[in-house]
């Protein structure tokens, strides 16, 4: 299972583009893609979706990805994640109920 991070670096590894390729396309900053692509910076939606444009990778599976790392490092050190994790399901429920 890969990281966000991973597989933005990934497919720009597989296109043979460097930093400042991608950084020209995105008018996100080299150091902010290095970054995001070692999981050392959260991206934005926004850049999320930047990324899934110039990869041609699906904005639903990418913006999956990048929420659910910051769910999992959120969460990586509580010793009842699982628990948390289905309770915070049944909440989403709940709340998609009320909010319509």
């Amino acid at each position: 299972m890969e990281t966000f991070g991973e597989i933005i670096k990934a497919k720009r590894e597989e296109q043979n583009l460097l930093l400042r390729e991608i950084s020209a396309k995105t008018g996100i900053d080299q150091s902010i893609i290095s970054k995001l692509e070692k999981g050392e910076r959260n991206a934005s939606r926004d850049q999320v979706l930047k990324f899934a444009e110039i990869y041609k990778l699906s904005s639903n599976d990418l913006i999956i990805s990048w929420q659910s790392d910051k769910v999992a490092y959120e969460l990586m050190l509580e010793n009842d994640a699982e628990k948390i994790l289905k309770v915070a399901e049944s909440k989403v429920k709940y709340l998609k109920t009320i909010k319509k």
